[in-house]
């Protein structure tokens, strides 16, 4: 049997980072590392390892009787330095043409603030224990997750909540190159909530691709529907 590190490397080395070539080389003009199994493995030492397999284990635990949840996956996610590449934001037409199909520019909603920066300037790489199927768990909607007990969301001493952000979708989209979160073509159409970023003119922040695009989106914030999903969410730091 694999060990969780050699697990996740083989999945991230196969990922949309360095499998997806329009996705590979918007992480080539940003100057960050290459992802690769040898990078992976020399540039998180093996406490942060160990430290991301208890988180990923916690999660899954944690939140094992949520809505969906034998259909959602834990594992680690990749976030990328965001003064290098910043996830929060739309990418090119050009990024999303292997996740698409086609270049296709995203769809961004001109009222959203610059949004929570839950992975800050510095390492080129950040290891996040979080969601990495196509599907997370149904936990309610922005007002009932924003307005519940902290003990519910809270796993390892961390409140899961304050990662459920724009920045994290952004790089899961990424990440799973053209197996898309959220995406129509899946068995099932989804859309992420982000309940760790502040309400605007009233209405949440959520991300969803639909109709052949990437978008991220403004909604009633009492939404809960089974569509309406979520990312818990550790850094790995």
């Amino acid at each position: 049997m694999m060990s969780f590190k050699d697990e996740q490397i083989v999945r991230l080395a196969e990922s949309g980072w360095a499998r997806c070539p329009s996705v590979a080389e918007a992480v080539a003009q940003a100057g960050l590392p290459a992802v690769t199994p040898g990078y992976l493995a020399t540039a998180f030492p093996s406490e942060l390892w160990d430290a991301a397999e208890e988180a990923v284990l916690a999660l899954r635990d944690h939140f094992a009787s949520a809505r969906f949840a034998d259909e959602t996956t834990y594992g680690i996610l990749l976030v990328p330095d965001p003064g290098k590449l910043d996830t929060r934001r739309p990418m090119t037409a050009d990024v999303r043409a292997d996740q698409l199909g086609t270049p296709v520019d995203d769809v961004f909603d001109d009222r959203l603030p610059a949004g929570v920066l839950g992975v800050r300037n510095g390492a080129p790489w950040t290891m996040v224990a979080t969601v990495t199927s196509v599907y997370g768990p149904s936990l309610g909607s922005h007002h009932h997750i924003v307005a519940g007990p902290a003990a519910a969301f809270t796993v390892a001493g961390v409140d899961t909540r304050a990662l459920m952000i724009r920045q994290l979708w952004g790089a899961r989209v990424l990440q799973g190159g053209r197996d898309l979160p959220d995406c129509e073509s899946n068995p099932r159409w989804t859309f992420t909530l982000f309940p760790g970023e502040g309400l605007t003119d009233g209405l949440a922040e959520s991300g969803t691709v639909l109709k052949g695009k990437v978008r991220f989106r403004l909604g009633k914030p009492d939404r809960g529907i089974g569509s309406a999903r979520v990312a818990p969410a550790i850094a790995v730091v």
